[in-house]
């Protein structure tokens, strides 16, 4: 659970960056920030949803 908060936290960091590189239109920056938002985001709720539901196919 530790590293799904770990994942969580960079995930909303990683969306800071994307308002922030909107603003000053770096579309370099932008799309790495995208995918790391995107990833980072996705791995944390599947982490969380796998040890809240206890699923089978998490193990």
């Amino acid at each position: 659970m530790v590293l799904a908060i770990i994942l969580l936290v960079v995930a909303l960091v990683a969306v800071l960056s994307v308002i922030r590189q909107l603003k000053i239109k770096n579309y370099f920056a932008l799309a790495f920030s995208g995918i790391a938002a995107l990833s980072f985001g996705f791995f944390s709720i599947a982490t969380i949803l796998c040890t809240l539901t206890d699923a089978g196919i998490c193990s």
